[in-house]
Order: structure tokens, then sequence, then C-alpha cells
């Protein structure tokens, strides 16, 4: 089992607000793409930041966005439609749209409309 499994969203989360907005993008919009990947609204959001739930908790209570199978890609030199494990190919494609995201895309191409 990978460590990123029990590490919580919490430990993660500042380093994903801190890289899209070294890129002039905003906490609400990595909010709307955290919301459209999982379907956790702000308030749900923030509970799960406040409570440290870990990854593997993070994604088992999430509704995982039935297009999600349309982000494809290399987030640190592994394609995610490749990744094997189901819990570590949700967290890759969570890193995937945050580092689109970062990358100046627009939204409706990051959720993928």
């Amino acid at each position: 089992m990978s460590r990123i499994f029990t590490s919580s969203v919490a430990s993660v989360y500042p380093l994903y607000l801190a890289k899209v907005e070294r890129k002039g993008r905003t906490k609400a919009e990595l909010d709307q793409v955290i919301e459209w990947l999982t379907g956790f609204d702000d308030a749900a959001l923030d509970a799960h930041l406040a409570a440290g739930t870990s990854f593997e908790d993070f994604f088992a209570d999430a509704r995982l966005n039935p297009h999600a199978s349309l982000i494809t890609g290399v987030v640190c030199g592994v394609r995610v439609e490749d990744v094997d494990d189901p819990l570590m190919q949700k967290i890759r494609y969570l890193d995937k749209l945050v580092d689109e995201l970062a990358k100046g895309r627009s939204m409706e191409k990051v959720l993928r409309a």
C-alpha cells in the first residue's frame, strides 16, 4: 500500500493551492475542480480537510464524476489511464486536474465540458 493512501488530504491541499495560485489561479477554481471530480461541495471539502481525512477515506466517500475516465495524460511520468490500482488512479486524476489548472487550461477543458 502506498504511503499517499494514508496521508491526509489536508496535508496535500495547501501544496495544490500554492501551485495553482503561483500560476494565477484561485482557491475557488481549485475547489471547483475537486468538486467536479469528487462531488464534494465547499462544506463537505472543508469537513474532510478539518477532519484530516486520508486519501483512502476521501475517495471512498466521493461520488467520482462519470466523466473522470476522460482524464488522460502523464503525471509524474505515469499515464493516468494506465494506473492499475483504482485508488491510485483517482489520486492521479486529481493530480492531473490540478496540473492542468496550474498550466492555465480553461475551466471548460479541465472539467471535460
